[in-house]
């Protein structure tokens, strides 16, 4: 993230003139930073409400928000996560081979519908047989409630669910129950509402379309950061909130013609650390020069080492596959991932 725990404000915005912060106290401008960055000569208080000002125009939440407590129009404030007291130091991760997977709507799984009250109802899953949780996209979405694909602020865990801080005690809580946390996430579009990426830089570009609204420039021009925008919230979830592992939404809309897929520079930066799911159509994903089909794989999840990352191999009629990652055990040097659930009536109902 960019602010909070004493990092001084930085943010990305190649064509500016002038890059400004504004807080309750007042305007103060950022420096050039080089390579379209603008950076500030010192880091904000936790817990600081802030905007930022591009060319002068009205203040904007940071694209790398780590907390929107008033949603998507509202300023962006600072987070310390290091003064969350982690509770999970004993967790060694999950066993793949009889895994069960829970899909899981924080908006719906409870009436109250947040991070803190799910932690009362995870013995229910336990009970059930479940041990992993797959988590529906929980990026700052408008509104209170809704199904999450229409994220705007990738770096903000929805306010209305608990922020930051109840996405750390929720994980907290899984990982002290035995179950390990898969989230969903989505890198092949932004929501509408609130989507105020471009008017920092060129996050879009018109040379593709999804069935969704404007594409993300993967490979168009100053396009370098718009990637690293990506690679670093998926290194985000897992550093900063101790995921265990990614779904990752219909990555065959996600579009790239560059020489290396974004997903597989994903790949080579999360290294051994990370496993990833993804959802795509039946019959074949292209990642840049080549073809992924069925029950193929791409990528490494060692970069010395065989054993695949990227799996399109199809989990029933979802389309999804997961794979977690156990920190206790050593990458094997080859094979496929083992399927770690099959269809359940678990899946997406609320206790």
């Amino acid at each position: 993230m960019s602010w909070g725990g004493g990092t001084p404000p930085r943010v990305w915005s190649p064509r500016a003139r002038g890059v400004a912060v504004e807080t309750a106290s007042g305007r103060v401008p950022l420096a050039p930073a080089g390579g379209g960055w603008w950076a500030g000569a010192s880091a904000l208080p936790p817990g600081t409400d802030y905007r930022l000002s591009v060319d002068g125009h009205p203040g904007l939440p940071d694209p790398r928000s780590p907390h929107q407590p008033e949603g998507v129009h509202g300023p962006s404030r600072t987070v310390d996560g290091e003064a969350h007291a982690r509770g999970d130091a004993s967790w060694t991760g999950a066993e793949l081979a009889d895994a069960v997977l829970y899909e899981l709507h924080v908006g719906t799984f409870t009436r109250e519908g947040t991070f803190d009250a799910a932690i009362a109802r995870l013995g229910h899953l336990v009970d059930l047989g479940v041990t992993a949780v797959e988590i529906m996209p929980v990026a700052e979405f408008p509104g209170d409630r809704g199904w999450g694909y229409d994220g705007v602020d990738l770096y903000a865990p929805h306010h209305a669910y608990g922020g930051p801080d109840g996405l750390r005690r929720l994980v907290d809580a899984c990982h002290a129950r035995g179950l390990a946390v898969v989230l969903d996430v989505v890198y092949n579009h932004l929501g509408p509402d609130g989507n105020y990426l471009g008017a920092y830089g060129p996050y879009f570009t018109d040379r593709h379309r999804t069935p969704w609204g404007e594409a993300i420039n993967l490979d168009g021009p100053e396009s370098d950061e718009v990637r690293a925008f990506i690679v670093d919230n998926a290194l985000m979830w897992l550093r900063d909130f101790h995921l265990d592992g990614l779904r990752l939404d219909a990555v065959h809309a996600i579009v790239d013609t560059s020489a290396v897929h974004v997903l597989e520079e994903l790949a080579n930066s999360l290294g051994e650390a990370l496993a990833l799911g993804l959802e795509r159509e039946p019959e074949r994903l292209r990642v840049g020069r080549g073809e992924i089909r069925r029950a193929h794989c791409i990528g490494k999840l060692a970069r010395d080492e065989a054993q695949p990352l990227f799996c399109a191999r199809l989990r029933f009629e979802l389309r999804c596959w997961v794979i977690l990652r156990r920190r206790s055990e050593p990458a094997r040097s080859s094979g496929v991932p083992r399927r770690i659930c099959r269809a359940s009536p678990l899946r997406g109902k609320a206790l």
